[in-house]
């Protein structure tokens, strides 16, 4: 009881403290230099929290003032941090009580095996086509039995695309708008198309005759 209580309050202060200093924070960002980095890489790990910024602005931003190799770096590192911080208090704070739920509902039960028997691939796929909100997946992940070395490596590989995308196109921003447009987009109508087809296979499946 007592972990879960301080899990949830630590996880509402570092929700509430993004939100109060949000503006101060990507001030200083736009300001540049060693400062900033801490600071960058704290508020994208944020944002895996709760969406305060949308990751997108705020990785475009980064990629902006500190261009695309550092951007990535950059948002990589806070994107992880969070992450694995999420992860961690999420699997310390909640799973004990999660378990003794989980128990109570078999098809919960069928879920869970299945995250288990399929980690890596499972968790590589939920971030390169985000068809669940990050904080979910996080949360979930810490909650079920997949080792955290696989949770990080899988997570990590899967972010890479989508924080590539954004901080090129913000790093390109001020000099070719329509290039960071046009990349940007590009990615989306992927990604719209690739949920389109899990989708649509999902349905198919779930048609089929037992």
């Amino acid at each position: 009881m007592i972990k879960k209580v301080v899990s949830l309050l630590l996880i509402a202060l570092i929700i509430t403290f993004g939100i109060i200093n949000k503006d101060e924070l990507i001030h200083i960002i736009n300001e540049g230099g060693t400062v900033s980095i801490i600071v960058g890489m704290t508020l994208v790990a944020i944002t895996v929290f709760f969406p305060i910024i949308p990751f997108a602005i705020l990785a475009g931003i980064i990629g902006g003032v500190f261009g695309a190799v550092h951007g990535i770096f950059i948002s990589l590192s806070g994107a992880m941090f969070g992450t694995m911080l999420l992860f961690f208090l999420s699997r310390y704070g909640f799973k004990d009580w999660a378990q003794k739920k989980v128990k109570q509902y078999p098809k919960l039960q069928e879920y869970e095996s299945f995250l288990e028997r399929n980690s890596f691939m499972t968790v590589l796929f939920v971030h390169l086509v985000p068809v669940i909100p990050s904080p979910v997946v996080n949360i979930v992940g810490g909650l079920s039995k997949v080792k955290w070395f696989i949770f990080f490596i899988a997570s990590t590989i899967g972010k890479i695309p989508n924080i590539t995308v954004v901080s090129l196109a913000g790093a390109k921003f001020t000099e070719n708008k329509l290039f960071s447009f046009g990349l940007y987009g590009i990615y989306m109508v992927i990604i719209m198309l690739i949920n389109y087809w899990y989708i649509q296979r999902k349905m198919k499946n779930n048609q089929k005759p037992i």
